[in-house]
């Protein structure tokens, strides 16, 4: 398929489909799908989804600077100026970033509808075993886990230790709070590797009713 940013139609219906044989058939599918599956779970959809996520994390950062910064010093109007700035910039770019974080989700979820729409197009199960991508799909699910381990560690850990005197409640949140959207965003990563390698091998194992023309 050519280089294109819009999603490729589903397959269509039964009664109007104009694919000669199913030769035709199966090399539209393995073209769409490949496509697919290489915008979903390829290298560039990895570094896209951690860019994003640490720019959710940038901006926390920046909210939680300014806020621990006015709750915990005795500031001028100057400095409570450049706390409201860096915390207006902070909740800027993570609501931004969290924005196009979203969007770049509902797209996969998209993607992901038409991947099972034109694997249960036809059965291929040679060309189908290229999908699996068990390097990347690895990949993701590392990357995944130790986002979500650290998350998890720092969201847990925190609070358990935290000293009275020492640690201040807005600290404690703060650390927590960045620790709850690692969490989250290895979660998110490890349901997307899971569940694309386990349509993968479905897809290859599982002989779906043939629907040629």
């Amino acid at each position: 398929m050519s280089r294109r940013t819009e999603l490729p139609p589903p397959p269509p219906p039964v009664r109007i489909r104009t694919w000669p044989d199913e030769q035709a058939l199966l090399a539209d599918r393995a073209g769409i799908l490949a496509w697919l599956v290489g915008r979903g779970m390829g290298a560039v959809r990895l570094a896209q989804f951690l860019l994003l996520v640490a720019g959710v994390q940038i901006g926390w950062l920046m909210v939680g600077g300014a806020v621990r910064a006015v709750v915990q010093e005795v500031v001028d109007p100057f400095g409570l100026i450049i706390g409201a700035v860096i915390g207006a910039l902070g909740v800027g770019v993570m609501t931004a970033a969290g924005i196009v974080l979203g969007l770049l989700l509902r797209r996969d979820a998209a993607m992901h509808r038409l991947t099972r729409q034109w694997g249960a197009l036809a059965s291929d199960p040679a060309g189908d075993a290229r999908l699996r991508l068990p390097g990347l799909s690895l990949c993701w699910l590392l990357v995944s886990f130790l986002v979500g381990a650290l998350g998890l560690w720092l969201s847990l850990e925190t609070p358990a230790t935290a000293r009275r005197g020492e640690d201040t409640y807005v600290e404690v949140a703060y650390v927590m709070g960045a620790g709850a959207l690692l969490w989250i965003a290895g979660l998110i990563g490890v349901v997307k590797a899971v569940t694309h390698y386990r349509w993968a091998v479905r897809l290859v194992t599982a002989r779906p009713p043939s629907a040629a023309p």
